[in-house]
């Protein structure tokens, strides 16, 4: 793929979110670099100037040493504020484009199927977020922003020297072209492939380790504690070999752009010294060519590590790149009428990858206030059904109509955070007062009242720091807090002791009133709060008794007691 093709989309974002910013840190950086060759030649200029005219008293009492060291002092301090605003606008500008990407790339994620996805390649897809957008900072601090530079510097530099003789500009400029942009173009070239081993290493190196430290215990049970530690090994081992050769070929960068300043300096020197014989330009002028050429060379230096990074910089592209778009997002299902909450009408459901249907010609209503549980074995299509009212899933086929829901999963998500801000997940706009009356409702009051540090008592990873039935208050918490007028609870006391299980299911019980609920059980406690049973069986409705009649009462018999 061309490299223009790769880096397109990446450049089109930081042009849309930032161009004037990033033109800004461009245009400074060229004016630091230019303001610093500007001085150093014009220094050696005066130094020079001023010796001569030393010579004599003639000399000496007209010689004007006011303006040129004016001008050197401008230089000087055009150069440090100018590096200044360059180094705060490029990295102000590069971070906040990095963040959009971030963020536009987070949000294509979240679309429906996105959370199972993230869960199966939850290492590799947050390298993506991390690593591989860090690393596109490199595409401007370290190619284009250098590249630029550079170009403005042979400019510059054949003006000046075109000035003293015009085929001096000509084979300066040239020079600084070939070997300016031709050894960083070569070093692109060899560190490409070690460039590329290092991101897959890299990545290879941090997902082991995590699978090593959060999965010591399944390691050491399945005996693979050993394997995994030689795994990492490995990794690590080809991370330091393809560090090895990028360290190798950055060294050999550098000291080809060293002979290349020395074979400038001395044709530079050769130059000036025919012209100063000539007497085409005098002494002053003689020097300050040398210093300009001693200092022309090192804006293209600047481009060494981005051609030595040139390679992970293109992976980073490539694999963030399908992500750049924009996507729709979903079409939120229509709201059901004739006081329904729920409306399925001859729904199919296929998970990817599946030649099967996990939900296949299913019909059900469910009315504004009506209580409906979901029984049957285990992969029955209950929590499908569940992800399917919640958007994380897609129908293929059929109509979807639901009033706006929150889905309580068995799984509690909890973060390394503190309490207040694990429940501002659900009402950002919560207050302590209105968090603390939602505690006690769900039986977490006291506990939290407690703690020294209240609300802002920190979690550890996953909600370590709280018991199990604590987490699922903390949820159940967050559930109120959404205030939705439809429920969808994936069996909400599973894991949980027969005591607080019985405590959690009556507390949410007493919060149903006038909501619609849908729960997904195996567990006759549970299924006994509903109104309505619906027995799912290979993703088809097989039955749905109402509370009352006979076959209700049969399909309790057969759940898992208390």
């Amino acid at each position: 793929m061309p490299l223009w093709s790769i880096f397109r989309p990446i450049v089109a974002l930081f042009l849309a979110e930032r161009r004037s910013a990033l033109l800004a840190g461009a245009v400074l950086a060229a004016a630091t670099v230019l303001a610093g060759i500007a001085l150093l030649g014009l220094s050696g200029w005066f130094i020079t100037a001023t010796a001569i005219a030393g010579l004599s008293s003639v000399t000496a009492l007209v010689f004007d040493v006011f303006a040129p060291a004016a001008a050197i002092r401008f230089l000087a301090l055009a150069r440090t504020g100018a590096r200044y605003g360059e180094r705060l606008t490029t990295h102000d500008a590069t971070l906040g484009v990095l963040a959009k990407l971030r963020e536009q790339v987070f949000r294509n994620w979240a679309q429906p199927q996105a959370a199972r996805m993230l869960l199966k390649r939850p290492a590799k897809l947050l390298f993506r977020l991390s690593a591989d957008i860090d690393a596109l900072d490199s595409l401007y601090l370290r190619i284009l922003v250098p590249a630029a530079v550079a170009l403005c510097t042979a400019l510059a530099v054949a003006v000046a020297f075109g000035l003293m003789h015009p085929l001096l500009g000509l084979g300066a400029a040239s020079w600084l072209l070939l070997t300016g942009l031709g050894i960083p173009l070569a070093a692109a070239r060899f560190a490409k492939t070690p460039s590329r081993r290092r991101g897959h290493a890299l990545e290879s190196l941090r997902s082991k380790a995590i699978d090593l430290v959060a999965g010591q215990t399944d390691l050491i049970m399945a005996g693979r504690l050993a394997a995994q530690q030689d795994g990492v090994m490995k990794s690590d081992r080809r991370l330091h070999e393809a560090d090895d050769v990028l360290n190798r070929i950055e060294m050999f960068v550098t000291a080809a752009f060293g002979a290349a300043s020395a074979l400038l300096l001395g044709a530079t020197l050769l130059a000036v010294a025919k012209l100063a014989g000539a007497g085409t330009i005098g002494a002053p002028v003689a020097a300050l060519g040398l210093l300009i050429a001693l200092a022309a060379l090192e804006p293209f230096a600047g481009l060494r590590r981005g051609a030595v990074e040139l390679g992970r910089t293109m992976l980073a592209a490539q694999r963030i790149g399908p992500n750049m778009s924009a996507l729709p997002s979903p079409e939120r299902p229509g709201s059901p009428q004739n006081a329904l909450a729920v409306h399925l009408d001859n729904v199919f459901v296929c998970y990817d990858g599946s030649p099967l249907p996990s939900l296949q010609n299913l019909s059900l209503s469910l009315a504004v206030g009506e209580r409906l549980a979901l029984v049957g074995a285990s992969g029955a299509g209950k929590s499908t059904l569940l992800a399917l009212l919640a958007q994380e899933i897609e129908a293929v086929a059929g109509r979807v109509k639901t009033l706006p829901s929150t889905l309580l999963n068995q799984r509690t998500e909890l973060f390394q955070d503190s309490l207040r801000d694990n429940l501002r997940l659900a009402d950002q706009n919560a207050h302590d007062a209105k968090l603390m009356d939602i505690l006690a409702a769900t039986g977490l009051g006291d506990f939290v009242a407690q703690l020294p540090e209240g609300l802002d008592t920190a979690l550890g990873e996953s909600g370590l720091g709280l018991s199990g039935g604590q987490a699922r208050r903390l949820a159940l918490a967050r559930l109120l807090l959404r205030d939705t007028p439809l429920w969808l609870l994936d069996e909400p006391t599973e894991g949980l002791d027969g005591n607080t299980a019985r405590d959690v299911l009556r507390r949410l019980e007493g919060h149903m009133r006038g909501r619609s609920v849908i729960i997904a059980t195996h567990i006759r406690r549970e299924a006994m709060v509903a109104d309505r049973l619906v027995i799912l069986e290979r993703g088809r409705i097989v039955g749905a008794p109402r509370r009352g009649e006979n076959e209700f009462n049969a399909a309790l018999s057969v759940l898992r007691p208390d």
